[in-house]
């Protein structure tokens, strides 16, 4: 595993499946955490570590598809694989529509199984870095002025200074000066590093685009 901290969380209230989903994972050096019910799991997640979760569709209390809702609106990201019976394979299909990443049907090869984890950890840990990323921009973001601010959206979608100092009344040699300390805040070389920029912090859903 490339990041020590990733977690696997394995919900699913058949505690033999459980194990020996765990063991499996821990022969393959991933770390896991096992629950019999979506609100064990709920209480005890750690937002913080990177992962996904194995989730079963057929719970006691929330099921799985409940569960899935509930991490949504608590916005918790953490890519889901579903795992299901034949007779469930619809709800698992209506999961991986509303979000999920991808679903099993029991029995499941092993290193299938394995394969797909590691990419859904590798989704999340992507995500997570570009989450990171957007919100350090946002806090330099914060720090321009007014017109900073205004200086910055006209410039990333490719106005002249001369067009930005017509359109604001003021001279194209204060544009400059005002472009100048924007890229001095954020801590910008070029034109194309603003444009980056403002595509950064553009609400993305990460996890559909690296689902593809």
């Amino acid at each position: 595993m490339s990041d020590r901290q990733a977690t696997v969380f394995i919900i699913d209230n058949d505690n033999s499946l459980r194990e020996s989903l765990q063991w499996l994972l821990e022969s393959a050096g991933i770390v896991s955490a096992g629950f019999a019910t979506g609100d064990a799991f709920l209480a005890a997640v750690d937002r913080t570590r990177a992962g996904c979760v194995l989730l079963d569709v057929r719970l006691p209390g929330m099921s799985g598809v409940v569960l899935q809702e509930a991490m949504q609106r608590a916005g918790l990201r953490l890519p889901v694989i579903v795992m299901t019976g034949f007779a469930d394979v619809d709800t698992a299909v209506r999961m991986l529509k509303a979000g999920a990443f991808d679903f099993f049907e029991k029995p499941f090869a092993d290193q299938v199984l394995l394969e797909r984890i590691e990419q859904a950890i590798a989704v999340d840990t992507t995500r997570r870095a570009a989450r990171a990323r957007r919100d350090a921009l946002a806090s330099r973001l914060a720090c321009l002025t007014a017109r900073e601010r205004e200086v910055f959206e006209q410039v990333v979608h490719g106005k002249p200074n001369k067009v930005v100092a017509y359109e604001f009344g003021i001279s194209e040699k204060t544009v400059e000066v005002h472009r100048a300390r924007v890229m001095h805040k954020l801590g910008a070389t070029s034109l194309a590093e603003l444009v980056r920029m403002d595509l950064l912090v553009q609400p993305v859903d990460s996890l559909r685009l690296l689902q593809g």
